[in-house]
């Protein structure tokens, strides 16, 4: 497993646990935040392991939103702990058991798992459409590349400012350019 991603997968992992050890109302919204942290990563890496992190965060804030009484914590915080020993070690194949085990488990709570990972999914593409955008590529064919439709794309920039994710070249240097261009 890349450095970068084990790293960021433990410290994910960490805060999932801290935020499981005690009930609190506020647990959701932090659940909710570090899914949308995941979810990026998620497109940004695109490998197994961010994606299933991904996933598991995203659907126990959503389980912890719709029916928390269904929730075993202790179950959940003891996978989780043996997943994140798995990641400190590099055992990717006991990783893969606990993250198996995990999904069951949700599962077995709510049988919308499927649609979890499909929506993870979707908005990592989203995103990752989004980063190609932002490198100069045309909505339609950064949606194509990507295979998201370009309303889901358009819709998530309409949301964001490419101006605030990178440097840009400023008017100046523009315009130098285009001048060059045609001189």
């Amino acid at each position: 497993m890349n450095e970068t991603i084990r790293e960021d997968a433990l410290s994910t992992l960490d805060q999932v646990i801290a935020i499981l050890r005690v009930k609190e109302e506020k647990d959701i919204q932090e659940l909710k935040e570090l899914s949308n942290h995941t979810i990026h990563n998620a497109s940004v890496f695109q490998d197994d392991c961010s994606v299933s992190v991904a996933v598991v965060v995203y659907a126990l804030s959503k389980i912890i939103e719709r029916s928390p009484e269904k929730l075993n914590y202790n179950k959940f915080l003891k996978i989780l702990e043996k997943a994140r020993k798995s990641v400190a070690n590099n055992e990717d194949y006991n990783f893969s058991l606990s993250i198996k085990a995990l999904f069951f488990e949700i599962s077995r709570i709510d049988n919308r798992l499927k649609g979890y990972m499909q929506e993870v999914i979707n908005e990592a593409q989203v995103k990752k459409g989004c980063k190609l955008c932002e490198h100069g590529l045309s909505t339609a064919r950064a949606s194509q590349i990507m295979g998201v439709s370009q309303w889901e794309l358009m819709k998530y920039l309409g949301n964001t400012n490419l101006n605030e994710h990178s440097a840009g070249i400023d008017v100046k240097t523009r315009v130098k350019f285009a001048r060059g261009l045609f001189s």
